[in-house]
């Protein structure tokens, strides 16, 4: 039972930029390394599973246990249900544009104006309380994917968005079915759903279009979505089989996926693409493509090629799940991983911890 919680957990967090969401296997392969050595400061969270930078260049770090933290460049502070957080457990961060601060977490939704905090739960129309990814549109819609759909806020009501669920098998667990994995506004304004268990699903504002195993993901249980400068769009998957309850039928396909409207591209060679499970996908300033693994750190792809980034700990084991990536404004990648928050330096992937090093 205790693997199946870690596992929920995960899980709920790795949806949107997310995480983030399959029995003790997956569940080891998530849970964080120990470290053994003696380190400076105390990791800023367990499982870092989101990353945001706000409008005045703070950074926002979620984490599953201790609430949310801000750097604003000198000082690390954490808010929690004892600041009015509606719940410790932080997966998804998006701003508006009067600059308030959104946080989807397991308990519900919470606005932060700078000074209080508003919470809204399935009590105010919200359609779950498990909440796993956000997305401010262009038009400054606020969409809120959770573990029961998907639903929009337009600062007085909630909606349900109602999406068609395609004709499929579904071999996840039944709790997961719901699960809106990921929401992305493509550069023709289309919304862009991910689900675990119904693959992935575009709206145009009037129809809906499948993407499923049977178009040639390889597994329905879509983790990430991301577009590059092409419009090409990428897709991460988990192994759906990892599900079964047989130890010997937990092997299958999953990883990376680029769709160029009519073609899949996949990249079996590469480690941890095409028989691993990949959490995160992000573009970055340049247009490059940063792809998350479970075992083999991350990816950067500059349109040729793929380069590896190993992620280590102090004690220099590997993190284990790398479950959420962002540039922010200098240009600095972070990395939020199962084993704590992670930066990329000329020397490697370095371990951020409450003492630093933030330079």
């Amino acid at each position: 039972m205790k693997n199946i919680l870690l596992l929920i957990l995960i899980m709920i967090a790795t949806s949107c930029n997310s995480q983030q969401k399959q029995q003790a296997l997956v569940a080891d392969q998530l849970r964080p390394t120990t470290q053994k050595n003696k380190q400076k400061g105390t990791q800023i969270g367990r499982y870092l599973v989101a990353i945001f930078e706000d409008s005045k260049g703070n950074m926002w770090f979620g984490t599953l246990e201790k609430g949310v933290a801000k750097y604003d460049g000198k000082t690390l502070r954490y808010f929690t249900m004892k600041d009015g957080l509606i719940s410790n457990a932080v997966v998804s961060v998006a701003e508006d544009k009067k600059g308030n601060l959104w946080f989807g977490t397991q308990a519900g939704l919470s606005k932060y104006d700078g000074t209080s905090f508003t919470n809204y739960t399935t009590q105010d129309g919200l359609c779950n309380n498990n909440v796993s990814c956000l997305l401010i549109d262009s038009k400054s819609n606020l969409w809120i994917g959770t573990w029961g759909g998907v639903c929009q806020f337009d600062g007085n009501k909630f909606t349900r968005f109602s999406v068609p669920d395609p004709a499929v098998e579904i071999r996840s667990n039944a709790a997961t079915k719901d699960w809106v994995t990921g929401l992305k506004e493509d550069s023709k304004g289309n919304i862009w759903l991910t689900r675990d268990g119904y693959g992935a699903c575009k709206y145009d504002g009037k129809t809906f279009v499948h993407i499923t195993e049977k178009e040639g993901l390889y597994s329905n249980n879509v983790q990430a979505i991301e577009e590059d400068t092409q419009g090409n769009i990428w897709f991460g998957t988990r192994v759906a089989e990892k599900d079964n309850a047989e130890v010997n039928k937990r092997a299958g396909k999953g990883g990376l996926i680029k769709f160029d409207s009519k073609n899949m591209t996949y990249y079996p060679k590469i480690k941890g693409l095409s028989q691993g499970d990949v959490y995160a996908i992000y573009r970055d300033a340049s247009g490059n493509i940063w792809v998350s693994t479970t075992g083999h750190g991350v990816y950067k792809f500059d349109g040729k090629q793929f380069i590896n980034y190993p992620v280590s700990n102090a004690a220099n084991t590997a993190s284990k799940a790398v479950m959420n990536i962002l540039e922010d404004r200098k240009g600095n990648i972070w990395l939020g991983c199962a084993g704590g928050l992670f930066r990329l330096t000329p020397k490697g992937a370095v371990n951020i911890t409450t003492e630093g090093p933030w330079k």
